[in-house]
């Protein structure tokens, strides 16, 4: 007779383990303690095996049926159903390890090894700070086109669309590494070819030089984190790029010589790099002495001191400061270039100070040093320049820019 819903229910606990069928092997196993299980008996190979189908009432007696006549059909096909099911534990076991950020982070490893380390840096920046809270956790192959667009929606909302489009293309790289690795078989951002709208500028946005005064004036009022507000008026004073900027080590800092030396590795042109300082920036380096002079970085990120600042902290600050898409930290390189070649250096000084480098093998090695004693005149004398007009002094245009 098989077993109905009532009776096990009513199943009371007795002085030993008893059993009651329910045919095809399968038992409702009644323990002194009350407690009930569902269990299967089965032979395979010869050997009489037993196969736990859960925990009554957890799992009612239509669902452990249910199990049972799974477990028979695996065995019609010649399969052992305890074996198989370790092995889908296993599987789902790996499933779950193999998230998005573990192997998003193994991608970036053996990338890294093609790449500057400011690049690299950059690169993981982005995605810590863009993609790990949202899916990092998430098993990679479960992660869906529909995460993919809420997540990239989301960067877009901010305007920040240039950011949006560098996170699709790195975890669809991310994804079609997976792929290689048989992690899975679908790659969530190709639905969404087309569905972000490009940046409408190729060059990064930036004011001209007649807004620069008021902006010199609001950064100097800026209320945010010193050290955010020190590595904006530092990057105006230098023109480096963001992330050269971010990775500054104390180490590559020469005080007295007023010389920051940018190693290779960190360079987009991967060639050391040479930047004059000017009174002005030696100034802002000693007074982030007291800051953030006790790590390696000259400028850490606010919740972790080994790592350099997100490579949105200044972009964010000057949306702060009321300039959303007009002023990026990118920008100031623009600004000093027109500036500089309105003001009669000439422009081989300032595309070397851009490091701009021609990619000449034979060269490579001494560009670093190029033009520069015409370079720290021309940093010091720029320096000096934002100073004037942020104090509301007429400039007059040319090399030597005496206020009026």
């Amino acid at each position: 007779m098989k077993l109905t819903a009532t009776e096990c229910k009513n199943a009371k606990p007795k002085e030993k383990a008893y059993k009651l069928a329910d045919g095809g092997g399968m038992f409702l196993l009644i323990q002194p303690n009350g407690a009930r299980y569902w269990r299967m008996k089965y032979r395979y190979a010869g050997k009489e095996k037993l196969l736990a189908l859960g925990v009554f009432p957890e799992v009612t007696l239509s669902e452990a049926r249910q199990k049972r006549d799974a477990a028979r059909k695996l065995l019609d096909a010649g399969e052992d159903p305890s074996a198989t099911r370790r092995e889908q534990k296993r599987q789902d076991l790996a499933r779950t390890e193999q998230t998005f950020e573990r192997i998003a982070r193994e991608w970036h490893k053996k990338g890294s090894a093609d790449w500057s380390a400011g690049y690299a840096a950059k690169i993981m920046d982005s995605l810590e700070q863009n993609v790990f809270p949202s899916i990092g956790r998430r098993p990679i192959d479960e992660i869906s086109a529909k995460e993919m667009l809420d997540l990239l929606t989301k960067i877009e909302a901010r305007g920040a669309l240039e950011i949006a489009s560098r996170v699709k293309q790195r975890c669809s790289a991310v994804f079609d590494y997976a792929i290689t690795k048989l992690l899975t078989r679908y790659n969530p951002t190709h639905p969404l070819r087309g569905s972000f709208a490009a940046p409408k500028n190729k060059n990064y946005a930036r004011l001209s030089i007649a807004e620069m005064p008021e902006f010199m004036r609001k950064l100097a009022e800026y209320d945010g984190r010193k050290v955010t507000a020190l590595a904006i008026r530092f990057m105006a004073y230098t023109f480096v790029r963001t992330g050269e900027l971010r990775g500054a080590e104390w180490n590559e800092i020469d005080f007295e010589g007023a010389l920051w030396r940018i190693p290779a590795e960190r360079m987009k042109m991967k060639e050391q790099h040479l930047v004059p300082l000017s009174s002005q920036a030696i100034a802002i380096l000693r007074e982030l002495k007291t800051f953030t002079g006790d790590g390696r970085l000259v400028f850490p990120g606010d919740r972790n001191a080994n790592k350099p600042m997100s490579e949105n902290t200044v972009l964010y600050a000057i949306y702060r400061m009321g300039y959303r898409t007009r002023m990026t930290g990118h920008g100031f390189r623009g600004i000093a270039s027109t500036a500089l070649n309105e003001m009669g250096y000439r422009p081989d000084v300032i595309e070397r100070q851009l490091a701009h480098s021609e990619r000449d093998g034979v060269r490579a090695a001494y560009n670093h040093a190029q033009y520069l004693p015409e370079r720290i005149t021309m940093m010091q004398h720029w320096a000096d320049y934002l100073d004037a007009i942020a104090a509301g002094n007429k400039v007059i245009a040319g090399k030597f820019g005496q206020a009026a």
